[in-house]
């Protein structure tokens, strides 16, 4: 097609492009993996056309195969039968601790940084292994075998780590819920994910702040007969802890009948390694499932060529293994390579903002990968604390969850990396397993905003969302998609393939589509605009739309409820929910007229905290604005996309009303949106 004239990405021209700083090769351990934009266009040249070539060769060079595979890929992405590696045989644990452990036991391979900084602790890759050890020993006197799903729910502890290590070392599979999801979440993925055995610790420690995390447990397993082994960590130590004969034991006491090397367990490369539940526009979680062999090649790849890490670099990466990030960027892709790795328990806040630097200063970490709501966060209230504290260690800067503002993009440069590191923007999300698009550090040329080029065997492209046709050439603008498989793509969605197909495969036969919205610039730079499904995305974590809507509804006084994301300064984006209550519910709590305690006020307050018990607090609204009714299609659709206008102060570009078949309706909203949140912003 012929480039439009007018600039179709517009971003692109209000920004200048970036070399990378003279100091970052000065700090360089060794040559670069990747040299210059040529050197990466000849390796992801071949890496599209001979994919065979390319990433067989690299599986042989950095994973240890117990059995050689046969053929590096089969399938497509119109069949959904995507494998790699196949009749290749290996253990995600041996990958991750035992080569490193024979070769260096006294490396560092887990730097804990915990709530409470007096107890910190360093795990050797020697000490790695006899604690992995241990806990799959423990697990495999209770009957845990290959193909067994475990739930792990445990704060972001060095024992998260082990346990999970520990399930892939008997090639069962991990399904880490994160720890601050509710006791009903946990209880939703343990029963689809049919785990018979958790693992926990008695409470978890956050910003200060005690979780009372076996009894969120105990309250979510209550009644669920499938689960028959819980383990239990010890990490408070407080008296009184709940522990139910038979059911409950302790990390410790059962650790010490297991001690000595457990062999890990060979498993086929397509074999899945984990579980991760994510948001789903449909409201139900669904169970990515990631193979072991793929998912283990694409964590090590990317941390390796993105990052540009080397043996002796010591990785920040300030996540939860909870999410997909804390997976691949704080687990398995440092250690299938060797690398230290830095595991953060607390908030950027606690016990002040000057946390983050003193971990980097501590451990002279070499590369620090974060969220931008933390680096807003820091920008707000805290940005006098860096100065305070030596961070020339670092190398490279990372961003994940969400595109990074340009203006954010300078502060981090200027500000944290003292000029003198490269950014790297990444682009990626549960289902990809790892790097979609990023900038390889120090071989390509970064622009503010943008997430650059797609990583190597990343085919990627723009859909027209109207035709379906992809869209050629550069400054266009459209749905962003990617036309062939890669090794890290999840495989399926536990027990429900067909919505695996349905939500990813069939939206745009032939590409995956990932769901969000996409520029690619003159220079031929992707952009990312956002999310285009029913998915918000806050502080970095997608949430459902339709799952927090369900639980809203639960309330005994809401008839209808409809969430939108707009977007906020601090988290990225904000979740604001309209609803509708039943008529007559004031009245029926309060029949002799006295609403003294079922005020508006009062029932948004109720439901603010319904979000959070049922769901967790980051699903929480930020506010939520009470209306008679709902805008809606004469098929009785839910108009959101006027809401998200009216939400975002919008409301003079709400376009064509006429679909409505309430169309008196807006106005009312509007008012509502006006006394109940932005005059409430004012105060």
């Amino acid at each position: 097609m012929t480039v439009k004239e007018h600039k179709v990405v517009h971003e692109a021209h209000n920004v200048k492009g970036r070399t990378p700083p003279k100091h970052f090769y000065d700090k360089q351990p060794g040559n670069g993996y990747v040299t210059d934009m040529k050197h990466y266009r000849e390796m992801y040249d071949q890496s599209i056309n001979d994919p065979e070539t390319f990433f067989g060769q690299k599986a042989k060079e950095f994973l240890h195969w117990d059995r050689q595979f046969s053929q590096v890929k089969s399938g497509s992405l119109e069949n959904g039968d995507a494998a790699w590696f196949l009749n290749g045989e290996l253990n995600a644990s041996y990958n991750c601790v035992d080569r490193h452990a024979f070769a260096d036991p006294s490396k560092p391979a887990l730097i804990y940084e915990a709530d409470d900084e007096k107890d910190n602790r360093i795990i050797t890759f020697g000490e790695l292994l006899r604690q992995v050890s241990e806990v799959a020993g423990v697990l495999k006197s209770w009957g845990v075998k290959k193909g067994d799903t475990v739930a792990v729910y445990l704060p972001m502890i060095p024992e998260a780590v082990v346990a999970m290590l520990a399930i892939a070392r008997l090639g069962a599979i991990h399904s880490v819920v994160f720890a601050g999801f509710s006791s009903g979440s946990l209880k939703d993925r343990v029963v689809d994910a049919g785990s018979k055995v958790v693992i926990t610790c008695d409470e978890g420690k956050r910003g200060g702040k005690t979780v009372h995390t076996k009894k969120i447990v105990d309250e979510g397993l209550n009644g669920v007969d499938q689960v028959s082994h819980i383990l239990v960590f010890k990490r408070t130590g407080t008296e009184g802890i709940k522990m139910k004969a038979g059911r409950d034991f302790w990390w410790h006491e059962e650790a010490a009948k297991n001690r000595g090397y457990l062999p890990p367990v060979p498993v086929n490369s397509e074999d899945p390694l984990f579980l991760l539940y994510t948001s789903g526009s449909t409201g139900s979680p669904k169970g990515v499932v990631h193979s072991t062999g793929g998912y283990l090649l694409g964590a090590a790849l990317t941390t390796r060529y993105v990052f540009d890490i080397h043996p002796e670099d010591v990785l920040f990466t300030a996540g939860d293994v909870g999410w997909i990030t804390g997976h691949t960027y704080a687990l398995y892709g440092p250690l299938v390579l060797g690398t230290a790795t830095i595991i953060f328990e607390s908030t950027p806040a606690y016990p002040d903002y000057g946390r983050y630097w003193r971990i980097i200063e501590r451990h002279k970490a070499t590369h620090f990968y974060v969220a931008p709501t933390a680096l807003r966060l820091i920008k707000r209230v805290g940005e006098s604390e860096i100065a305070k504290y030596d961070t020339s260690s670092l190398r490279v800067l990372g961003s994940v969850g969400e595109p990074i503002a340009p203006d954010l993009w300078d502060w981090y440069h200027e500000k944290v990396g003292k000029n003198s590191c490269v950014i790297c923007d990444t682009f990626w999300q549960t289902e990809s397993g790892s790097h979609l698009i990023a900038p390889l550090a120090g071989a390509i040329d970064t622009k503010p905003g943008s997430a650059t080029v797609p990583f190597f065997g990343i085919d990627a492209c723009i859909i027209d969302p109207v035709t379906g046709i992809e869209i050629q050439g550069n400054d266009v603008e459209g749905v962003l998609a990617v036309k062939s498989t890669w090794p890290s793509m999840a495989r399926s969605v536990w027990n429900n393939h067909h919505r695996y197909i349905e939500t990813y495969l069939k939206p745009y036969p032939g590409y995956y589509f990932t769901g969000d919205g996409a520029g690619r610039d003159h220079d031929g730079y992707y952009w990312i605009r956002g999310r285009v499904d029913d998915v918000v995305n806050v502080s970095g974590h997608r949430l459902s739309t339709a799952e927090i809507e369900a639980s809203l509804v639960n309330h005994e006084g809401v008839s209808e409820s409809a969430v939108v994301g707009i977007s906020d300064e601090l988290t990225g984006q904000a979740v604001i929910a309209f609803v509708s209550l039943k008529n007559g519910y004031v009245q029926e709590k309060v029949p002799d007229g006295d609403s003294e305690h079922i005020t508006p006020q009062n029932i948004r307050r109720e439901l603010i905290l319904q979000v959070r018990g049922e769901i967790g607090p980051f699903a929480a609204p930020k506010t939520v604005i009470l209306i008679r009714d709902l805008p809606k299609t004469r098929s009785g659709k839910i108009m959101r996309r006027i809401l998200r206008k009216i939400a975002s102060n919008e409301a003079d570009q709400l376009g064509d009303l006429s679909t409505l078949a309430n169309a008196d309706v807006v106005p009312a909203v509007i008012s509502a949106t006006e006394d109940q949140f932005f005059a409430e912003k004012k105060k």
